[in-house]
Formats: C-alpha cells, structure tokens, sequence
C-alpha cells in the first residue's frame, strides 16, 4: 500500500522559505515519476513542478528559479525548496506519485495514482 506524507508546510512572510519534504513508503522516490501540486481556495489544482523517472524536473512558469525539487534516496522522500515565496504561493501543497514511468514535462493530475494528504503554505505580505 502507498502513503503519501507532507510536512514542512507553514506560514511565512513574502520573500521567506520553506521546504517541503514527501515521505513515501510502499513507493521507490529516487526512480520515479512524482510532483508538487497546488491548490488554493476556488482555484483549480495545479501542477508546481515535476520529476521525470530519469531525474529531469519540469517547473510551472510561476515558480520557475524560485523553487526547486529533489530526491533524497536515503530518505525515501520528495523534496520542495521554495525560496522568494509571495503571497500568490500560498495554498495547501501536495505530494503525488505516479505508478507508470513519465518523461520530462508538464503531467495533468489525473495522470498521478497516489496523493498525500496536503501541508498548507500562507505567505503574507
């Protein structure tokens, strides 16, 4: 069975950081294909930024140069390193997994079998 954990969410003001990690289990992090997603409230959800199986990431333009994702294989876990947050960042974050391989680029969310629960970002101004 895949779970999906996020932590790392808070709340922060415009130009702060945060990091966010996905912890797996039941799923290999280091080889597959995942991403960060992104919902806040009445807007549809939206893909931040994506991991092909072979390591190349895929950025959304919003967050391009400003944030960053990576694998950490000892943890087993799915990184986020948001840097220069704004306020238009803030909405709940969420960790998703892939059960089929993908190569680099942009990957609706239907396309993504396992979800986390979430961890919220605010930033305020």
């Amino acid at each position: 069975q895949v779970q999906l954990v996020e932590s790392g969410g808070g709340s922060v003001q415009a130009g702060g950081s945060l990091r966010l990690s996905c912890a797996a289990s039941g799923y290999t992090t280091s080889t597959s294909c995942m991403a960060w997603f992104r919902q806040a409230p009445t807007k549809t959800r939206e893909g931040v930024g994506y991991i092909a199986n072979d390591g190349r990431t895929t950025y959304a333009d919003s967050v391009k140069g400003r944030f960053t994702i990576s694998r950490d294989s000892t943890k087993n876990t799915l990184d986020l390193q948001m840097n220069n947050l704004k306020p238009e960042d803030t909405a709940m974050y969420y960790c998703a997994a892939r059960s089929t391989s993908c190569g680099p680029g942009y990957w609706p969310a239907f396309v993504f079998n396992y979800w986390g629960q979430g961890t919220q970002v605010t930033v305020s101004s």
